[in-house]
């Protein structure tokens, strides 16, 4: 007949065991969403922050040919073309910002792209070159400064989102540090499961082979 005090331990050291194999596998499940977490932080970084300091990149470069072109910089440029090459630039801003736009934009950055793509559209629109130049009074000075003017504060929108991208980079790479923090606490949590479970298996197994052998002596 088995000894009663045998049949608890057994039970207590099964418990025990069944204790850390739960924690084990909610450890990992844990892990496993952290993991995704980490996956998910780098890609938002990525798409919505590295590449879109491209885009900011590639709309001040168009908006760059598009001053140059108001204010006459190159005096052996043909500017007969003058208007549709501008509506060419201002076409592939607004391309641009419409990628801009299907990425996870902040408030802030909802509101200077909103305000950029509205001085592009109503602000900087020419509909004829006579705005610019005529052959009587040659470049119209007023209107090529309250050009400038705008174009000026698109690019201090420009400025404004390259910060934004600054600033929610630098908090995402943060989050990531923070979940990977966390993670190598959970292993270090999972080793020393381990290492609890393989002492109770070891004390169930050296406990049965020691009572084993008293009963044959």
């Amino acid at each position: 007949m088995q000894n009663p005090g045998l049949k608890r331990r057994k039970i207590r050291a099964l418990l025990i065991i069944s204790i850390l194999l739960l924690l084990i596998y909610a450890k990992n499940l844990i892990e496993r969403q952290s993991f995704q977490s980490i996956s998910s932080t780098f890609t938002e970084v990525y798409n919505d922050r590295l590449v879109v300091e491209g885009y900011i990149f590639q709309i001040s470069e168009h908006l760059f040919q598009i001053q140059k072109l108001v204010d006459h910089c190159n005096l052996d440029y043909d500017y007969s073309r003058v208007v549709d090459e501008i509506e060419g630039h201002e076409n592939r801003i607004l391309a641009i910002v419409e990628d801009f736009e299907a990425t996870n934009l902040t408030t802030q950055e909802g509101e200077y792209l909103g305000d950029f793509k509205e001085i592009i559209v109503d602000d900087l629109s020419i509909k004829s070159y006579d705005l610019l130049y005529n052959d009587q009074q040659g470049i119209n000075v007023e209107q090529v400064k309250l050009y400038d003017q705008k174009i000026s504060q698109a690019r201090l929108d420009l400025d404004n989102l390259s910060k934004i991208q600054m600033e929610e980079g630098e908090k995402l790479i943060s989050k990531a540090k923070v979940l990977i923090n966390r993670s190598q606490i959970w292993a270090q949590f999972e080793v020393a499961l381990l290492i609890i479970l393989i002492v109770v298996m070891f004390l169930l197994v050296f406990r049965k082979s020691e009572e084993t052998k008293g009963m044959i002596s």
